[in-house]
């Protein structure tokens, strides 16, 4: 008798490009209203994370 393993599913996208299109301007938004909170370098770094995602 030989055991077959099934292979792993293949991953699916959670986030189409176009969503990456909108959580970017929803963060852009977010950065020009908020342009003095200290915390505001991280959302910079994911919005332009979120750019590089696009353009795989």
């Amino acid at each position: 008798m030989t055991t077959m393993t099934a292979e792993p599913a293949r991953a699916r996208a959670v986030l189409s490009n176009e969503d990456f299109k909108l959580l970017q301007e929803a963060v852009l938004f977010y950065l020009k209203a908020h342009e003095d909170d200290p915390i505001s370098s991280k959302y910079s770094n994911l919005y332009h994370r979120l750019g590089s995602a696009v353009r795989r």
